[in-house]
């Protein structure tokens, strides 16, 4: 829990600080940040030069699968493929089995992540009973049992009137709303991206239609209640353009990309590679331009990963009826970089968009350096060339369009609560 991380550069934008510094922990939290620190006797140095030093990576969006639906992954796996993407904190959707819709289910995954989680675990409920879209969750007990957020991940609230009401509740209550926000009238039976290649592949499509009408219709409702909406994995120039127009009048909305929606288009379907399908899916080029557009203009506030894990029989089967999403947790920090390697954002402004931000929008103390604060960080290798191998990951599932690919970067060491929870090789 005794540490000093030497000369490496510490990025931390909720300070302002970039530059090349020590990092002094003590008791699990931070003591000091400065030049030529000197370690007490018997502590723990890592020498971290040539390094990036982060305040701990926050993924907001995450599957753990647990409680119900633990043969694709529970908190134990899902917490240690974290902690080697980087992850010193992530947030869990409530589609398990059953929904964790009410303050017994929450308090089984605190427990549960308390016990076992080698990062911070921070479960989010759901926004309806069941997330069927019927009647609301009760938040107040949901946020009392420890989520952090609501949401029907993996559905959306299609009555509008229903959504309206959680707006307003949630606002009440101090608790953010995650929209998954999608047109099913649009979807239909699409199973990828309507344009030309589902046409060539003979694939029914979704249009982008069906995101962007549904994310104009909760930034609308967000505006009419002067309450917060945080739009979950946007993939489409529209959405951008919605949200960006938003923010310019004031609505108080936030939203977030995945990897996957700046370095893949719907060309990696090809193949009719199932390990492609997610939803929303995979767009064409100009979308992908769009959404790098928004990280650099600074409309996406966020990066996550949607670690989507599922069974190889969930996966190994006709393109139709595989289940959608994709793991991503380590491969995100390669997948990011790679944007400042592109010169799309600067090094900096990543590291807000997976830390300090998913901590301000989610309102938990973490995303930070600052004296005082418990010590979650991570320690990139930014040059750390490898290859995704399956039987290399810590996830249960290998649901990854990534597999075989070569990665440059590299979480190196992972820490939270001033303990070291991973370490690279």
């Amino acid at each position: 829990m005794n540490l000093l991380i030497k000369g490496g550069r510490v990025i931390d934008p909720s300070q302002n600080i970039d530059d090349t510094l020590d990092v002094l922990v003590v008791e699990g939290k931070i003591r000091e940040l400065g030049k030529g620190l000197k370690a007490p006797s018997g502590i723990e140095t890592i020498d971290a030069a040539g390094l990036i030093v982060t305040p701990g990576l926050i993924d907001m969006h995450v599957h753990l699968r647990e409680p119900g639906l633990e043969y694709k992954e529970d908190i134990i796996s899902g917490t240690r493929a974290a902690a080697a993407g980087g992850f010193t904190s992530v947030v869990c959707m409530p589609n398990t089995k059953p929904v964790n819709d009410n303050k017994a289910i929450t308090a089984y995954i605190v427990s549960k992540a308390k016990a076992e989680a080698l990062v911070n675990v921070f479960p989010v409920g759901a926004i309806t009973q069941g997330s069927k879209g019927e009647s609301l969750a009760e938040m107040g007990e949901l946020k009392e049992a420890g989520c952090v957020a609501v949401s029907d991940d993996g559905r959306p609230v299609v009555n509008g009137e229903l959504m309206r009401r959680a707006l307003e509740y949630a606002k009440g209550m101090g608790i953010m709303v995650i929209s998954h926000s999608e047109e099913l009238s649009l979807v239909g039976e699409g199973v990828m991206n309507e344009g030309f290649t589902a046409t060539e592949l003979g694939l029914k499509g979704i249009p982008w239609a069906a995101e962007d009408v549904a994310v104009a219709r909760d930034v609308y409702l967000a505006e009419f209640t002067n309450s917060p909406v945080h739009i979950a994995h946007i993939s489409t120039k529209g959405s951008v353009r919605i949200i960006r127009d938003a923010k310019a009048r004031g609505v108080k909305v936030t939203c977030e990309t995945a990897p996957h929606y700046f370095s893949l288009t719907d060309d990696a379907v090809r193949g009719y590679n199932t390990n492609a399908k997610m939803n929303p899916p995979l767009r064409e080029a100009d979308h992908v331009a769009a959404i790098k557009a928004g990280l650099a203009a600074g409309t996406i506030d966020v990066i996550a990963t949607d670690h989507a894990p599922h069974h190889l029989d969930e996966k190994d089967v006709e393109f139709n009826v595989a289940l959608n999403g994709i793991i991503g947790l380590e491969t995100s920090v390669p997948l990011s970089l790679k944007l400042v390697e592109e010169k799309v954002i600067e090094l900096p402004v990543l590291v807000e968009k997976m830390s300090s931000n998913p901590a301000k929008i989610l309102g938990i103390d973490r995303g930070t350096l600052q004296v005082g604060v418990a010590a979650d960080i991570t320690v990139i290798d930014p040059n750390r060339e490898w290859v995704v191998e399956p039987e290399k990951l810590a996830s249960k599932s290998k649901n990854s369009p990534f597999i075989g690919m070569r990665m440059k970067g590299a979480a190196v060491y992972t820490i939270v609560g001033g303990k070291v929870v991973y370490k690279r090789g």
